[in-house]
């Protein structure tokens, strides 16, 4: 007999039906066929676990829990969302902040590009103009992106204390009116905006549960 017909009938056997062959016939290929022996033991046990029904599973519900509760990576994603989802309060503020900013920023930019292109004006007033026009930009850019402000506010803090300070030697030596250096004051006021908005908490800052 082949294996096949073997097993076919070993199966049938086990689920209670006829096997279709002589039962004298497997006995004797079983005796001879370790293989099949082997799978009639394993086909005996399996249907032995089944008549007996499913087996006991163990809750390993608070396990996994535990596991994902102490992976670092776990925690991130769930403090990511709760910054997320947590209302921002000076969000307002930081708003107003913002368009503080880039409301100097347009006005500087309004000031210098007139005096760039102006025709026959002083060359050192156009220079001025060029450095007054790369700072109205870094202040829109901060004002767009809040969270570059940091990086310029070095810049303009040493800008409006060099001002207020050549300004102040001016006046007291009678060299210049303080009519003429109130222009000046723009660049304490940007400096101050500047800092307030790089100081505004944003909502990427951790929050506590």
């Amino acid at each position: 007999m082949k294996c096949s017909d073997v097993r076919t009938a070993l199966s049938a056997a086990l689920d209670g039906e006829p096997a279709g062959v002589p039962t004298a016939q497997v006995t004797a290929h079983l005796a001879g066929c370790p293989e099949c022996a082997a799978w009639q033991a394993r086909a005996a046990e399996a249907t032995r676990q089944v008549a007996l029904g499913p087996a006991e599973v163990p809750d390993l519900t608070e396990g996994v829990l535990a596991a994902l509760n102490a992976d670092p990576r776990v925690a991130a994603a769930r403090a990511a969302a709760r910054r997320r989802q947590a209302p921002d309060p000076d969000g307002g503020r930081r708003q107003i902040l913002r368009v503080a900013v880039a409301v100097m920023a347009v006005a500087q930019l309004l000031l210098a590009v007139p005096v760039l292109f102006g025709i026959g004006g002083p060359h050192a007033g156009r220079e001025m103009a060029s450095f007054d026009i790369a700072l109205a930009v870094g202040f829109g850019l901060a004002a767009w992106r809040p969270e570059w402000a940091r990086p310029f506010v070095p810049v303009a803090g040493v800008l409006a204390a060099c001002l207020s300070l050549t300004s102040g030697m001016d006046m007291l030596n009678s060299s210049i009116a303080f009519a003429h250096e109130t222009g000046h004051l723009v660049a304490v006021v940007q400096a101050g905006l500047l800092w307030a908005l790089s100081k505004s908490p944003r909502r990427g800052r951790p929050v506590t549960a």
